[in-house]
């Protein structure tokens, strides 16, 4: 028996596989939503999700699968084998919560909370790997899906990351990392989601925006402390630093949509002592790398002539950020997925762009991504106000597309899934990649 339902304004039909992909997990429903709630209560920081990716990994185990943990600290991934030999997919999920320790959900012992909708990725994953390890579905795949779920999305503080090096962490977040020590050997492409990242009407928005990369700063301002008419206040140069940043932003071209966020973490000793050492962060974000190398540039020549002009000094520390994702239309994998019923949706237009960064921008360098965001939720990201609003648009149709999109890329001898491939120029090798990072910062 064959359903006919609506995708974009027009009908397909269901085959028996796709048919039996959401049989799986309307089944599953209440697991799936209980495991939302359960991670959604108990977020953790990146790189440190022991309890989430513990939750994962048993979930995987009861699919049947293997899962290896601890991949780049608290990494989980399964692969679920096909009834031919084809391309890799890998279905991703993150791991780790935001420091938001207003949203109502925060976990009381660290204040994080998964006011970005990470939790939904994670129920996407598992019921993906629910769905497409059911009887008679894994047999229609021509090549295999690594379920991974990754550490380490959100902005890590340069403290800790420093501390994590010392610990064998190299890079700043979890899928550069995991791109540096191999974990993504061996997968042809990646599929992703999220909540809406940009303001969006329709229930699924198919493809890939485009988002910002970003670059990390630190600026030490080094002046000197003894009485005013002889000191150089450090404190004065971060201002005047801060003021040149502000007017280079008619130097900025609209299309490269370049921000900059700063923050002073330290801002002197005592209000009756001249400040000799102001600390300031500072993150630099823009559309294309060619572009975030430009705004970087004019930052640290912004801060340096700024700290001269009053005598004084600026030490400029850089450190890995994320890569920009580059936009993509939506997959043909995804247009024959989004055929859920009761859910509207639309494709990414070029043009479409979140200021926002992701590390899936340093995946989009290397392998080809196929991603949609989803709504059912309400409020801004990473704020208290987030919250999800309807369970079955934020946790059952992203599993249901991650699964049906999976299934798409690799039926019929994966034709989907090596078109994909075939159309992507990679922009690094694994090993330029970590080249270039390493070179960065």
């Amino acid at each position: 028996m064959t359903a006919l339902v609506p995708v974009l304004g027009r009908f397909k039909t269901m085959d028996a596989v796709e048919q039996k992909i959401l049989a799986a997990v309307d089944a599953q429903r209440e697991t799936l939503l209980a495991f939302a709630q359960d991670i959604g209560a108990h977020a953790e920081p990146g790189f440190f999700e022991t309890r989430t990716a513990a939750r994962v990994a048993e979930l995987l185990r009861g699919c049947g699968l293997s899962p290896q943990t601890g991949l780049a600290r608290t990494g989980v991934k399964a692969v679920l084998q096909g009834g031919t030999p084809g391309p890799c997919a890998a279905v991703i999920g993150e791991l780790d919560g935001i420091l938001c320790p207003a949203h109502p959900a925060a976990n009381p012992e660290n204040g994080v909370a998964h006011a970005c909708g990470h939790n939904a990725q994670l129920t996407a994953l598992v019921g993906a790997a629910l769905a497409l390890s059911a009887p008679g579905v894994a047999e229609a795949l021509s090549g295999s899906v690594a379920f991974f779920a990754v550490p380490a999305e959100e902005y890590v503080p340069i403290g800790t990351r420093q501390a994590l090096q010392k610990q064998g962490v190299e890079f700043c977040c979890g899928k550069s990392e995991l791109l540096r020590t191999g974990g993504f050997d061996g997968v042809d492409l990646a599929l992703t989601t999220h909540v809406h990242m940009i303001p969006c009407e329709s229930d699924l928005l198919l493809g890939n925006v485009a988002c910002n990369g970003f670059t990390s700063k630190t600026v030490v301002f080094h002046g000197k402390a003894t009485a005013p008419h002889a000191g150089v206040n450090a404190l004065n140069a971060a201002a005047l630093a801060l003021n040149a940043v502000g007017l280079l932003r008619e130097t900025f071209r609209e299309c490269d949509t370049v921000r900059i966020h700063t923050n002073i973490r330290e801002g002197g000793a005592a209000l009756n002592v001249v400040p000799e050492t102001v600390v300031m962060e500072a993150m630099v974000r823009a559309a294309t790398l060619e572009a975030l190398d430009d705004a970087a540039r004019k930052f640290d020549r912004a801060c340096t002539h700024a700290a001269e002009a009053l005598g004084a000094h600026a030490e400029i520390l850089t450190y890995q950020g994320y890569m920009p994702v580059r936009p993509a239309p939506a997959d043909p994998a995804l247009l024959a997925a989004a055929a859920l019923p009761g859910l509207s949706a639309q494709c990414a237009e070029p043009g479409m762009q979140n200021i926002a960064s992701t590390d899936v921008g340093d995946l989009s360098q290397v392998i080809p991504v196929v991603n949609f965001t989803h709504g059912g939720t309400a409020g801004a990201l990473h704020s208290a106000d987030f919250a999800v609003t309807d369970v079955d648009k934020a946790y059952i149709a992203p599993a249901k597309m991650m699964a049906l999109t999976a299934y798409h890329l690799l039926k019929d001898g994966a034709v989907l899934a090596r078109r994909t491939m075939d159309g992507f120029t990679p922009v690094f090798t694994r090993e330029s990649y970590i080249e270039t990072v390493r070179r960065q910062g």
